[in-house]
């Protein structure tokens, strides 16, 4: 390159950072509220499905493995492909990527909407995933190119909003469609909603991209997708085959193994698909570590609530979403307000507070039984959706402000990444504790039953319920009544396990989460990505 065409370069660059082209971002908020509803579409997706279990169990002969799997495909998917997606952002363009992103995943919902059989959505749920990990790191990391420091913060709060009310938002308005329409459209309810976030990103949002963006690693990408992979297999199939089965420890051990070399990798190669450079920051790692604890405990406890309202309260679908409304409202009134609470208390204090408040939240729910009434579920939802709003959004933005130039994408890519492998372990971890104390609840308690009745009726507890119906009088009642309690036992031993979770991440965040953020040199102030 030529002395006078670098210096053109440089001074395009100059000219083109956040605080030089405020003409280029007069249309910020309304790209905002696009990268909103694009986080809106992928909340829903993570937990659309969770209210529509017993019903795709039922229409598709979905075993309960196959049902985890259904789940745990989503955001393993999302897990997987998140750090190349991130790298690829940064060097190819993030509103374009982000664009690719949302087409594809509205186009193979409508595919998923019109599967036949369980496999057959399980694999339109990974592709959905994959799409889906294009878009959820590059929507947060072009806030940087977008907002000034001082609005950051709000701009976090209201882009993380979308995703955070998709959670609670998912199992209600599955619930209705569940009640009006075909299963199929808890997938197709997506497509409206990608074309309107495609417009509005395609209209405001600006390009941005780094020109020195690093190489994507292939092979690094393969082995973490195996690693993660094998160890939600093996975790996945547990409670049916035993800890003693190859296909239990098989695949776990190939995980491990996968996921070290993964690691090594990382420490040689040039481009490496994780900068481990991040974690010297004490910011940026325990950040993460509370984004990944909140990952686990969030999805694994959605996936196990609404079967437990739904199929032993004995509500319908809608039903079931309604009652998840204070999750809902409360997650909106805490994304609203921290962003002033944090200003003034730190993201430490925040953070860890938000922790312990999830904590409360999940011991309320472990003392939950059949007969509980609804009172009590309701104010636990309420403590659990206002306390991960206060760790989350406070986590994000130290997260992002402590990321160099050029390396949003991708530090946020490894963010979400360790997210959403924490909700696919919280689905998996969790399912195999709840498996595992309903089988051990339930042997011994149908003695008299056939003894194939006995082993569906252990598989899951929608099949359980399926079969009490079909049971005469004292029978059904008996089978109905002790599948209810070992899933209510197992439900609460869950629940438990996350609360310990939540209170243990709430002290590692009060021991080492940094008060308050390092200095930033100025010029790092105002390079936050390179608008094209």
């Amino acid at each position: 390159m030529r002395l006078d065409q670098g210096t053109e370069v440089i001074g395009e660059m100059a000219t083109n950072t956040l605080g030089t082209t405020p003409e280029r971002l007069r249309g910020r908020w309304l790209g905002l509220a696009a990268l909103t509803i694009s986080g809106l579409v992928l909340g829903l997706d993570i937990t659309i499905l969770v209210t529509a279990l017993p019903t795709l169990s039922a229409k598709l002969n979905a075993t309960t493995d196959q049902l985890q799997w259904m789940s745990a495909a989503y955001t393993l998917a999302l897990a997987g492909f998140m750090l190349p997606a991130g790298v690829l952002g940064d060097r190819l363009g993030r509103k374009r990527m982000l664009l690719v992103g949302l087409a594809t995943f509205g186009i193979s919902s409508v595919i998923a909407s019109q599967m036949t059989s369980a496999n057959g959505l399980i694999l339109m749920r990974v592709i959905m995933g994959a799409s889906g990990a294009i878009v959820l790191p590059l929507m947060q990391s072009m806030l940087p190119s977008m907002f000034q420091p001082d609005e950051r913060q709000r701009a976090i709060g209201l882009s993380g909003a979308g995703a955070f009310i998709g959670l609670p938002l998912g199992p209600l308005i599955a619930g209705w469609l569940l009640t009006h329409y075909d299963w199929g459209w808890i997938f197709l309810i997506n497509a409206p909603v990608v074309v309107i976030a495609v417009i509005g990103v395609w209209f405001f949002v600006p390009e941005s991209k780094d020109p020195a963006a690093r190489r994507l690693d292939w092979i690094g990408a393969i082995l973490e997708v195996a690693g993660v992979t094998g160890i939600v297999y093996g975790i996945i199939e547990e409670p049916i085959l035993g800890w003693g089965d190859v296909q239990v420890y098989g695949p776990i051990a190939a995980g491990v193994v996968l996921l070290a070399a993964f690691a090594l990798r990382q420490l040689r190669v040039r481009f490496p698909l994780i900068d481990l450079k991040l974690f010297r920051s004490a910011r940026f790692t325990w950040a993460t570590v509370a984004f990944t604890v909140v990952g686990f405990a969030m999805t694994g406890v959605l996936f196990i609530l609404s079967p437990f309202l739904q199929i032993v309260q004995g509500n319908d679908a809608q039903g079931t979403g309604f009652r998840l409304i204070p999750l809902i409202a409360a997650m909106m009134v805490g994304a609203i307000s921290t962003d002033w609470l944090a200003k003034r208390f730190g993201a430490k204090i925040m953070v860890a507070a938000g922790l312990l408040g999830t904590a409360v939240g999940m011991f309320i729910l472990s003392q939950v039984g059949v007969d509980t009434g609804y009172e009590q579920v309701a104010i636990a939802l309420a403590v659990i959706g206002v306390s991960i709003a206060f760790t989350m959004v406070p986590a994000l933005d130290a997260i992002l402000g402590s990321l160099p130039a050029g390396e949003t994408g991708a530090g946020s890519a490894l963010t979400r990444t360790l997210q959403n492998i924490g909700s696919s372990f919280g689905v998996a971890i969790m399912g195999s504790i709840l498996n595992g104390a309903y089988k051990s609840q339930l042997s011994g308690q149908l003695t008299g039953l056939p003894s194939q009745v006995q082993s569906a009726a252990e598989s899951s507890v929608a099949v359980a319920a399926a079969l009490a119906h079909h049971l005469p009088g004292a029978a059904g009642a008996h089978l109905l009544q002790a599948a209810q309690d070992a899933y209510s036992h197992g439900m609460s031993e869950v629940m438990l396990v996350s609360a310990a979770m939540m209170l243990g991440g709430a002290v590692l965040m009060t021991l080492f989460l940094p008060a308050r953020a390092p200095q930033a040199s100025p010029a790092s102030l105002g390079e936050r990505g390179v608008i094209a």
